[in-house]
């Protein structure tokens, strides 16, 4: 009887090292995924761009990934809708090389401190989804993954694929997510010198 029950407590206490082995691997593979998302400089917010758009290059325009001057606040307000730049620590841009594309994807880096959901709410609220010539985005897609802001505007056939491959990146590590659907491009008004009179 001894040795049934020695056995039985020699098992369970094998059984308990495998079990808390088991639960440190899958923590330590968790926080080893999360450590390899690092979106620190441009750089590595550029190569998130490009990796974005891996799976989805047929699909989308030519674009260009830049990094833009945050000394310049209209420039700012311009890509991101915020009123200031005040908050923000790097601004990364892809759009596409002709402008009557309607496609914007924007990486914002905020600083230590800033109230991310209160800029993101200011984007959603404030970007000008009309800033093309003659076309408008059909739908913006806006989150977060730690200190760093995402959006993307576009139609929603380009918009949708961009967003769910920024989660895909972050690993769906992200904050709040928010999204708004654009006016029709039929209701934008031409400027008077592009109106054409017909008699």
């Amino acid at each position: 009887m001894k040795k049934q029950t020695m056995a039985i407590i020699i098992i369970a206490i094998v059984v308990a090292i495998i079990a808390v082995a088991i639960a440190f691997v899958t923590f330590t593979n968790k926080e080893d995924i999360k450590s390899n998302v690092k979106l620190e400089s441009a750089q590595d917010i550029t190569k998130m761009f490009s990796s974005i758009y891996a799976s989805l290059k047929d699909s989308l325009p030519d674009l260009e990934t830049e990094t833009i001057d945050i000394s310049d606040d209209m420039m700012v307000e311009g890509y991101t809708g915020l009123k200031s730049a005040g908050n923000v620590e790097l601004l990364v841009v892809s759009e596409p090389l002709m402008s009557s594309q309607a496609y914007s994807a924007v990486a914002i880096k905020v600083k230590d401190g800033a109230d991310i959901e209160t800029m993101k709410q200011e984007i959603l609220d404030n970007i000008n989804m009309r800033k093309w010539i003659c076309v408008s985005a059909g739908k913006i897609y806006i989150t977060n993954h730690d200190n760093v802001i995402f959006f993307v505007m576009a139609d929603e056939d380009w918009a949708k694929p961009v967003y769910e491959n920024f989660k895909k990146f972050v690993n769906n590590e992200v904050g709040k997510e928010l999204e708004k659907t654009g006016e029709e491009d039929g209701d934008i008004a031409l400027p008077p010198e592009m109106m054409v009179t017909v008699q």
